[in-house]
């Protein structure tokens, strides 16, 4: 059954005292995701749109002193506990979602470059996410203290989420050992791209797919192919994706754990009446190249649909939001939006889905309770 809003953030502990409580955590909460939704960007917009729209918030929250003020709302946000806001958070998405068996999850890192806070000589937080590309929803973050931490950020936002089944997908940062096996015993499946941080693997795989290729034998050392082709920004391209089940050539294959095949996805854009040629190369546990070809297109899902979203229709860089916990609680309302707002069944984007929470209340009320 989904949580309603005041429901996922109940367990909230207020950080305040109480005898200097005039309005309830629950309500600045709500109130700040409700402001967001309608294209609040910073702590002042989101006073000005509960006074604006004061008898909306009004049937659904106590607001018993009024609409809080900015300053208020701000250091209630900042004080707010992120591990406690990201369970909540978690907690929504589970009530609203049921993975599909062989869906895509894209774990990938992003920087909100205007949180650093130079006067406290903080940097800029760094985090890392998760976006299932099927369902269209944010499903949880985990903050780093900087991108090369984003190893030991994977594991822990992995032990977070509910996989079974799924097919997770990273890149060549999360092509370790340690994270293939976590990932196995949360009973998914991976397809991780190698790069030259593992450089005898990428070699091995390289020197593999050059040799098979060019024998042009159908069925030569298991090797499978799929192919696609799409148009569009005034270039065509065309996705040729190869899986072979033979590890024979691979240095310490048994160090991955489930590995059972490696991939090799070649595009070829044609723009401008010229070729341009790019190869990446996975290794994965599927035996299957079908679903490894649709996983590995799926992944680009969370720039296209979460990173952008955030840097474009929610100018993610833009407020300089910098004080205590307010940079990673500010973000979790971000990305709640966004699973809100693409929930809403209407075929409009995100832009004008905002536009109009902003105008309509009804809308607004379509977007929260859609799920």
């Amino acid at each position: 059954m989904a949580l309603s809003l005041q429901e996922a953030f109940s367990s909230m502990k207020a950080p305040r005292i109480d005898r200097h409580k005039r309005h309830k955590l629950i309500d600045i909460i709500v109130l700040t995701i409700c402001a967001v939704i309608g294209g609040a960007e910073g702590w002042e917009a989101i006073e000005q749109f509960g006074k604006g729209k004061r008898d909306w918030p009004g049937k659904w929250l106590v607001l018993e002193n009024g609409v809080p003020s900015h300053d208020c709302i701000a250091r209630v946000i900042a004080r707010l506990d992120p591990a406690q806001m990201t369970q909540c958070f978690m907690a929504r998405v589970r009530s609203v979602s049921e993975l599909a068996p062989g869906e895509a999850v894209a774990i990938d890192g992003k920087t909100a470059r205007h949180s650093y806070n130079g006067k406290e000589k903080l940097g800029a937080i760094h985090r890392v996410g998760a976006w299932a590309n099927q369902a269209g929803m944010s499903l949880g973050q985990v903050k780093t203290d900087a991108k090369s931490n984003e190893i030991t950020a994977m594991p822990t936002l992995l032990e977070m989420l509910e996989v079974e089944g799924c097919i997770i997908t990273i890149d060549a940062m999360g092509c370790q050992t340690g994270i293939a096996a976590k990932i196995v015993a949360k009973q998914a499946d991976y397809v991780l791209a190698v790069k030259d941080n593992q450089a005898l693997l990428h070699e091995a795989i390289i020197d593999y797919f050059d040799v098979a290729i060019a024998a042009n034998k159908p069925g030569f050392c298991q090797l499978q192919t799929h192919e696609d082709t799409g148009s569009g920004h005034g270039r065509i391209e065309t996705r040729r994706c190869y899986l072979s089940t033979c590890l024979d050539t691979l240095p310490d294959a048994a160090r991955w754990r489930g590995l059972k095949g490696v991939g090799m996805v070649e595009s070829g854009r044609l723009v401008n009446g010229k070729v341009a040629i790019e190869r990446r190369h996975y290794i994965c546990p599927l035996a299957d190249v079908k679903p490894f070809a649709q996983a590995a297109r799926a992944h680009w899902g969370v720039e296209n649909s979460l990173h952008w979203v955030l840097d474009v229709t929610f100018r993610e860089d833009d407020p300089r939001i910098r004080k205590g916990y307010a940079p990673e609680n500010f973000n979790i309302v971000r990305q709640l939006s966004i699973n809100l707002l693409k929930n809403e069944p209407s075929k409009l984007g995100v832009k004008r889905k905002r536009f109009m929470s902003a105008l309509s209340d009804q809308f607004r009320e379509n977007v929260i309770f859609s799920s």
